[in-house]
C-alpha cells in the first residue's frame, strides 16, 4: 500500500509542475473577416511532447487505482508511438519496466524516445497484430497491458476540472465567440473525443464535435453504420485512425465525421508548419483540414463563430517522414495540388 500511495502521489506531484496547454489564435483574415475564428490548443507542451500525455497519465492512475499496476509491474501497451512515448515516461517515473508493441513503420525519432526513457520498443508487421501480441507479452512477463483502446474513453473523468475539454471552455472565455461552434479532433482511440463530447452535453454547450477521420480509418464507416465489425487497412497518419473499431470510439457523441485524404494531412501540415513557424504533425495538418471544410461552409452560409481544435504533437517526431519530400512522395504521394487547394481556401 505504500508503493501505491507513493506512486499515485509521483503522478499528481509531475501533474501540479505541468503548466496548462496554450490556447493559439489562428489567424486567418479570409475567415476572421467573415467572422469566423480558428484556434489550436496546443499539446505539443507537455513534458512528453503531445495530447498522449494526459491519456497516459489517466491510465496509469486507472491501473493503479483500479490494482492491475503492482511495484515491479511491466507495463505494456499496444501503440503507433506517441501514447507509448508517454508511458513510457510514467512508466520511468515509477520504476516500472515499460514495452511498446508498435507497427513496423513507427518513426525512428519515437522510437528513440521511448528508448530514452527506457523503454522497450517490439515492432510487429501490421498495425492489426499489436493487440493480440500486447496481451502475450502482457501474460508472459506477469505484467499489465495498459489497453488504450478500450480504457482510454473511461479513464478520464470528463466532468472534472482537470481534463481537455474544461481547460478549452476556460482559456476560450474572453474570445469573440467563447462558445466554439464547432470542436474538430482525431480519433485514434477515441478517448479526446469522448471526453469532450460528454462534457459539451454536461455543460449543455451549443457545440458540436466533429472527428475528421483518415482514409483507410473505419471509423467514418461505423459512423455511419453503427456495425462495429467493420475492418479496413487502417491509416497512414500516425496516431488516428484504425484498422478496427475501438472500444473507446463512442459514435452517439459525434456529430460529423469529415473523411481526410492523405495527400490533404500532409498538405495541411506542411501549410499550418508555414503559418506558425515551427513543425507540427501530421495528424495535426488532419484536424486543419476538417477546420477549414467547417469554416468554408459556415463563410458560404454567413455563420459566424469559432472553431476549436488540437495541436496534436511537434512535427520533428517526423523528419524522417513526413517532413521527408521522398518519403512523402513514396508512401503518400503528390501533395501539391491539395496544397493548392487548401491555398484557395484560405483566400
Amino acid at each position: 500500500m505504500n508503493w501505491l500511495h507513493n506512486a499515485i502521489a509521483q503522478i499528481e506531484a509531475d501533474y501540479q509542475r505541468s503548466a496548462d496547454t496554450h490556447l493559439i489564435a489562428l489567424p486567418l483574415p479570409g475567415f476572421a473577416k467573415h467572422g469566423i475564428d480558428l484556434y489550436l490548443k496546443d499539446e505539443s507542451t507537455h513534458p512528453t511532447g503531445s495530447l498522449k500525455h494526459r491519456l497516459a497519465r489517466s491510465l496509469f492512475l486507472y491501473g493503479l487505482c483500479n490494482g492491475w499496476i503492482h511495484e515491479g509491474s511491466t507495463v505494456v501497451e499496444s501503440s503507433s508511438g506517441s501514447t507509448a512515448v508517454s508511458e513510457a515516461y510514467f512508466a520511468r517515473l515509477l520504476g516500472l519496466p515499460f514495452i511498446a508493441v508498435m507497427p513496423r513503420g513507427t518513426s525512428c525519432e519515437k522510437i528513440a524516445q521511448i528508448e530514452f526513457y527506457g523503454g522497450h520498443c517490439h515492432l510487429v508487421d501490421s498495425a492489426s497484430a499489436v493487440y493480440d501480441e500486447a496481451r502475450e507479452l502482457a501474460r508472459n512477463t506477469g505484467g499489465h497491458y495498459m489497453d488504450q483502446f478500450t480504457y482510454a474513453e473511461r479513464a478520464t473523468d470528463w466532468r472534472s476540472s482537470n481534463n481537455i475539454a474544461q481547460s478549452m471552455f476556460s482559456q476560450m472565455a474572453r474570445e469573440r465567440f467563447p462558445v466554439p461552434r464547432w470542436i474538430v479532433v482525431g480519433a485514434g482511440t477515441g478517448g479526446t473525443s469522448a471526453t469532450i463530447g460528454r462534457f459539451v452535453r454536461y455543460q449543455r454547450h451549443d457545440t458540436q464535435l466533429c472527428v475528421a477521420d483518415p482514409v483507410g480509418s473505419v471509423f467514418g464507416e461505423y459512423h455511419r453504420t453503427g456495425d462495429a465489425s467493420v475492418t479496413g487497412p487502417g491509416s497512414h497518419i500516425e496516431g488516428i485512425g484504425r484498422p478496427r473499431v475501438e472500444p473507446s470510439f463512442i459514435r452517439t457523441l459525434v456529430d460529423r465525421m469529415i473523411e481526410v485524404a492523405d495527400v490533404d494531412s500532409v498538405a495541411a501540415m506542411q501549410l499550418l508548419s508555414g503559418l506558425l513557424g515551427r513543425k507540427v504533425g501530421p495528424s495535426t495538418g488532419t484536424n486543419l483540414v476538417g477546420m477549414l471544410q467547417l469554416a468554408t461552409e459556415m463563410r458560404e452560409q454567413g455563420q459566424q463563430g469559432s472553431i476549436l481544435s488540437l495541436l496534436c504533437d511537434a512535427g520533428e517526431r517526423y523528419l524522417g517522414s513526413y517532413f521527408d519530400p521522398a518519403w512523402v512522395y513514396k508512401n503518400i504521394g503528390d501533395c501539391s495540388p491539395s496544397a493548392a487547394e487548401l491555398q484557395t481556401k484560405l483566400g
